[in-house]
C-alpha cells in the first residue's frame, strides 16, 4: 500500500466520482479503479458499494477515508516542511478561477510569479463561480480566485484587493458625455447584466435595488467578454469592474464613467480548503496575488 493509493481514494471519496479522482491525479478512470480494489484486498473490506447508482462510501470506507485524510495531511505537512527546511519553491500549482479574474487580474502576477520561480508549473482553468468552489472543495484545484467570497467554514478565504465598478457604455451613448453620473440616471435604461446567479450580478442588483433604480435588462451572459462586446455594439450599458474593461476603454471603443457622490467595489479573494497543507510554492504565490 503506497500514500498515493490513500489520496487517490480520499478524492474519490470527496468528489465521488471515478473520472474527478482520476484527473486530479493524472491517472486513468481504470488505474483508480484498480487502486480502489488493492485497498479493499488490503483491507479484506468492502470500501464502496457499487450495486446502486448513487456513489456512497461503507462502514469500513468512511472509517478509511478519516484515517486516510490524517495521514495524507501528514505527509503533505513533511514534504512541505522539508521544501522549507530545504528553501525550495518548486512542484505544481492548479488554479481554479473565474474569467474577469483570470482575463484581467492574474496575468501581471502570474507573469511575475513565473519570472520569481522558474521551476513551478501553474495550471490555470477558466470556470463560473459555482464551479470554482465545488473545484477547490472536490481538490480537483489547490487554490480558487474568486469575486464576492462565499464565507463557508471549509474554505480559508484570503482578500486580494478590491475592483471598482463604473458604469461602461458605447462612446456615442449619452451617458458616455458625463464625467461623472448619479445612480439614478441609469433608471429605465437597456441594461446588459450577468446571468443571475453570478456573484457580481448578484451585488449589482442589490446596489440598484438599494438606490431604487430600475433599469431594462434586455441581455445577460455568463462572462464579461460578451458582456463588454454587447455595450460595444451598443446594445445597452453595464456595470462592470473597472479593471476588466482598461485596454478597451484606451481603444476608445467603450466608454467609462464613474458614479457620483458614492464609490462601490468588487471584493476579490483566493480561496483554499481548510484541510489544505499550502506548500511553499502555493504560499508564495498567493503572497504575490496580494500584493498591491
Amino acid at each position: 500500500m503506497q500514500i498515493q493509493s490513500l489520496k487517490v481514494f480520499c478524492d474519490l471519496a470527496e468528489t465521488e466520482s471515478f473520472t474527478k479522482a482520476a484527473q486530479i491525479n493524472n491517472v486513468t478512470q481504470s488505474a483508480v479503479s484498480q487502486q480502489i480494489s488493492a485497498l479493499e484486498k488490503q483491507f479484506k473490506s468492502l470500501l464502496i458499494e457499487r450495486s446502486k447508482k448513487k456513489f456512497r462510501l461503507t462502514r469500513e470506507g468512511e472509517v478509511l477515508y478519516e484515517y486516510s485524510k490524517q495521514i495524507i495531511q501528514t505527509y503533505d505537512s513533511l514534504l512541505s516542511r522539508l521544501q522549507e527546511i530545504k528553501d525550495i519553491i518548486s512542484g505544481t500549482i492548479r488554479v481554479a478561477t473565474i474569467y474577469s479574474i483570470g482575463l484581467h487580474d492574474l496575468p501581471p502576477y502570474m507573469k511575475k510569479f513565473l519570472k520569481t520561480y522558474p521551476t513551478v508549473k501553474v495550471h490555470v482553468e477558466y470556470r463560473r463561480a459555482n464551479q470554482v468552489y465545488e473545484d477547490v472543495l472536490g481538490n480537483v484545484v489547490d487554490l480558487g480566485l474568486v469575486a464576492y467570497p462565499n464565507k463557508d467554514q471549509r474554505l480559508e478565504i484570503a482578500p486580494l484587493r478590491m475592483d471598482r465598478l463604473v458604469l461602461i457604455c458605447h462612446p456615442d451613448h449619452p451617458l458616455a458625455k458625463q464625467d461623472t453620473l448619479k445612480l439614478a440616471q441609469l433608471s429605465g435604461h437597456k441594461f446588459i447584466g450577468f446571468e443571475p446567479d453570478i456573484p457580481t450580478r448578484k451585488a449589482i442588483d442589490k446596489i440598484l435595488k438599494d438606490h431604487d433604480v430600475t433599469v431594462r435588462t434586455v441581455m445577460e451572459f455568463d462572462n464579461i467578454e460578451t458582456v463588454k462586446r454587447a455595450v460595444e455594439i451598443d446594445a445597452g450599458i453595464a456595470v462592470v469592474p473597472q479593471g476588466t474593461v482598461a485596454q478597451e476603454v484606451n481603444k476608445s471603443t467603450l466608454a467609462q464613467v464613474h458614479f457620483e457622490g458614492e464609490e462601490f467595489y468588487r471584493p476579490l479573494a483566493v480561496i483554499c480548503k481548510k484541510s489544505k497543507v499550502l506548500s511553499p510554492a502555493m504560499k508564495q504565490f498567493i503572497s504575490i496575488l496580494k500584493e498591491s
